[in-house]
């Protein structure tokens, strides 16, 4: 039992030095006046503002009560095994072993120290060359994050998203909230290619299709994030795409060009074209951040043009379906014969493949 006590000793100052590298003292303190805003009888008054600081709060609140509920397992583990009794020592090694475990499975979490780690993601998916093949790719591209969504305890709102003609869909837009949510699916970014028996021909031929896979941060306005109004053309227009019901009889569609660097947002659905602005701006907003951050410019009007014919060049990682079933990601070496599952939603395989290169590379 005393190798137990050590071992819990030690685990509750590596939980508390992980807790304060992560902020999640500061995160409580967020929490605690996010809960005194939303305890205010006008909250509601904005519903989309609500919402969001809503979802901020859920967020906040599941990273604390992971890391605070771990840190009290492990002290009231520790007091029993203090207590040296015999009896319970089969029980207290027990929950030692599970204790290292699910330390270790949070401890990933140390392995997200960017800027934006912590923010909400914006993922949005592209169909690329290989037409209603591509098209259908998109879609199981989205199921799959979305079903990594439910595993993981994630919330995910689709913005934006416009059908296929015969099958699957060209683009969609989801804004996926949890802890570190940007963090974990940063590494996702990129052309994705399928290669399988194409079930949209009579000759069931092998088929290679790409989709494009772009990750933003949700980062809410600065100065260093100012955006002249002069340097946005904003175009409202009927929404498209097939099987809309409200989306398309309404002019509520929005698209934003920033035009010093050509990035163009587009947001379509069932909000009101102001909501649309929104968003379409919060998307705008973090990719010129992340381009800023690229191009080691201090402000936007030091950025260069950007083109995103440039990011389908390679494709990040290929999922195989035939003549044998495979995934690998390109980057790190990663790979599984387990298709199916990855497109089930189980891709934390390459999210930490690439977490782990990116830190060997720092």
């Amino acid at each position: 039992m005393q190798s137990d006590i050590i071992q819990l000793e030690s685990l509750s100052a590596r939980v508390g030095d992980a807790m304060v590298k992560l902020g999640v003292p500061a995160d409580e303190t967020h929490l605690a006046e996010l809960d005194l805003a939303m305890a205010a009888p006008e909250f509601w008054n904005d519903a989309a503002a609500a919402s969001a600081m809503s979802k901020q709060a859920a967020a906040l609140r599941r990273q604390v009560d992971e890391w605070r509920g771990l840190q009290t397992i492990i002290r009231e583990t520790l007091e029993l095994a203090q207590l040296g009794d015999a009896t319970l020592a089969a029980d207290i090694a027990r929950t030692t072993a599970e204790l290292v475990a699910r330390f270790g499975a949070k401890e990933f979490e140390l392995k997200l120290s960017g800027p934006y780690d912590k923010n909400t993601a914006l993922l949005s998916i592209f169909a690329g060359t290989g037409g209603t093949d591509a098209q259908d790719w998109a879609e199981m591209l989205e199921r799959m994050y979305l079903r990594w969504c439910e595993n993981n305890g994630f919330t995910a709102d689709i913005l934006d998203r416009s059908a296929g003609e015969e099958a699957g869909l060209k683009s969609v837009t989801i804004e996926i909230a949890g802890p570190f949510a940007y963090g974990k699916l940063k590494s996702e970014k990129g052309v994705h290619r399928l290669v399988r028996l194409s079930p949209f021909n009579s000759d069931n031929l092998r088929q290679t299709s790409f989709a494009l896979v772009d990750v933003v941060p949700v980062i809410e306005q600065s100065a260093e994030l100012a955006i002249d109004p002069k340097d946005l053309r904003i175009d409202v227009y009927r929404s498209g795409g097939n099987g809309g019901q409200s989306v398309n009889t309404t002019d509520s569609a929005v698209r934003i060009t920033h035009l010093p660097t050509g990035l163009v947002v587009a947001i379509q659905n069932e909000r009101s074209q102001l909501q649309n602005k929104e968003k379409a701006m919060t998307i705008l907003r973090a990719r010129l951040a992340l381009l800023m951050e690229e191009q080691h410019k201090e402000t936007l009007s030091e950025i260069r043009g950007a083109t995103q014919s440039a990011e389908w060049g390679s494709q990040i990682r290929s999922y195989v379906l035939h003549p044998y079933t495979m995934v690998k990601d390109h980057r790190t070496g990663s790979e599984t014969a387990q298709a199916l599952k990855v497109l089930d939603g189980e891709i934390d395989q390459f999210i930490e493949a690439y977490l782990a290169g990116q830190i060997g590379q720092g």
